[in-house]
């Protein structure tokens, strides 16, 4: 049975998606706060969290970041905030999705289901380890080094880059990145794709030495690509 923490600080969201939940199977774990949202976190070990945006004690954005510095976790984020702003925050700090209030129910059940399978995929594929031009990937691990130095990857970050260096130099369509990355039942959209490669970009620039890079075929995709040094 996959246990799911609901952190919402409304008593009436919180009890609908746990009964929801309990009735899809899923076990439950319920989070009124930030704090109580962290310290359950590390005491349950939940296959999934649902997030709220707007959290008292600690806001969601600061628990979705120290919950992905120490965890891989599926994690949606759950906001009453849509904008394209609030959305890439959500994203750069981890979160795997999002979803705005008022929600479908049937539709966030099914963005649940298609994280956790994609989770259960990853941990069941391939573990060796990926080099490319210094840089090592480890999908066991779901850490990226180079030359010794850990990138520090979001889990999404981690799994772009590792399609990306598994094919060097081809040209990804937007779609075939949100296939291979997300899951076909994703609802971010391409926008998710852009700001995941924007942010990854910006981390492989700031690697002291790295030939890697990641270019922009305008009107097709990216690619990754070694640049002379």
């Amino acid at each position: 049975m996959k246990k799911i923490l609901v952190v919402d600080d409304e008593d009436n969201i919180r009890s609908a998606l746990a009964f929801a939940l309990k009735r899809e199977g899923y076990a439950v774990v319920g989070a009124a706060n930030g704090t109580e949202a962290l310290r359950l976190a590390k005491a349950e070990q939940p296959d999934l969290v649902l997030l709220d945006r707007m959290l008292p004690e600690i806001d969601g954005v600061e628990v979705c970041r120290q919950l992905r510095s120490s965890s891989s976790v599926p994690i949606i984020m759950v906001t009453a905030k849509a904008s394209e702003l609030d959305t890439v925050v959500g994203l750069e700090v981890g979160a795997d999705d999002y979803v705005s209030k008022p929600f479908s129910m049937n539709i966030l059940l099914a963005r649940i289901k298609a994280l956790l399978r994609r989770s259960e995929h990853d941990a069941a594929g391939p573990t060796d380890a990926v080099s490319l031009a210094g840089l090592t990937l480890s999908p066991h691990r779901y850490t990226a080094e180079f030359q010794g130095l850990d990138l520090g990857l979001t889990p999404k970050l981690f799994e772009l880059l590792l399609v990306f260096v598994r094919n060097p130099g081809r040209v990804f369509t937007r779609d075939e990145l949100l296939t291979r990355v997300w899951d076909t039942d994703f609802g971010g959209g391409t926008r998710t794709v852009d700001v995941h490669v924007n942010w990854l970009r910006k981390r492989l620039a700031a690697v002291p030495g790295s030939p890697l890079a990641i270019h922009t075929v305008r009107g097709v995709g990216y690619k990754l690509v070694v640049e002379a040094r």
